[in-house]
């Protein structure tokens, strides 16, 4: 019976997931701005939001929020989307690399007037660095606390890129979606990192009691 009263609840959680990251997606594509862009351009710009909902995903599969996930099914799930975030920024970046190869080269050299570029460019970096390590992490014998120093802080990195670059775009997405988006996005990573500190506290503190 426990197990009937709480299925409901863990799939209002898929829900709600589905919808924070299918929203602004579904929004973005009755955008009028897609009447003058071509099909290699609306590609890119579907891909940068997808990788946006991916950023959402990632924090809540390592914490252990999403139901019906144990820890080792979370841990492998987020690699995998690990991976697709990648795919999803090289698509998001290489198709406005063939629709504007002027703006992407001022965009990487840090030279665009735009304001939004340098946070998407720091942003990407970090994806590829914390991908890289992570495809090398046992060719290098990289410790899991050694993991946690380098990989938290490229974390934190992506998020604040990806959220700031997000907001100040003025392009297909939707203002109120892509805010919600950008503010579960925070919220999730801020409280998923509370509560991962908290729970290596209390294992440090039964660890010294024994």
């Amino acid at each position: 019976m426990p197990t009937q009263r709480w299925r409901p609840a863990r799939a209002l959680i898929w829900v709600a997931l589905a919808a924070a990251v299918g929203g602004p997606i579904a929004a973005a594509a009755f955008s009028p701005q897609l009447q003058w862009r071509g099909p290699i351009y609306i590609l890119a710009g579907f891909a940068g939001i997808v990788a946006l909902g991916l950023v959402l995903v990632q924090p809540l599969l390592i914490g252990g929020y999403l139901p019906g996930l144990s820890a080792y099914r979370g841990r492998r799930a987020h690699r995998w989307i690990g991976g697709a975030l990648v795919v999803a920024v090289a698509i998001h970046v290489g198709g406005l690399w063939i629709t504007s190869p002027p703006d992407m080269i001022d965009a990487l050299l840090f030279a665009s007037p735009t304001l939004f570029s340098p946070f998407g460019v720091i942003a990407m970096w970090a994806i590829f660095a914390v991908a890289t390590m992570a495809a090398l992490r046992r060719r290098w014998g990289l410790r899991a606390r050694t993991w946690r120093i380098v990989h938290m802080p490229l974390a934190i990195v992506i998020v604040a890129g990806g959220v700031v670059h997000a907001v100040l775009i003025e392009g297909t997405m939707e203002t109120v979606s892509k805010a919600a988006l950008c503010v579960l996005v925070v919220v999730a990573t801020v409280a998923v990192m509370a509560d991962l500190r908290a729970r290596r506290k209390r294992g440090t503190s039964r660890e010294e009691t024994m």
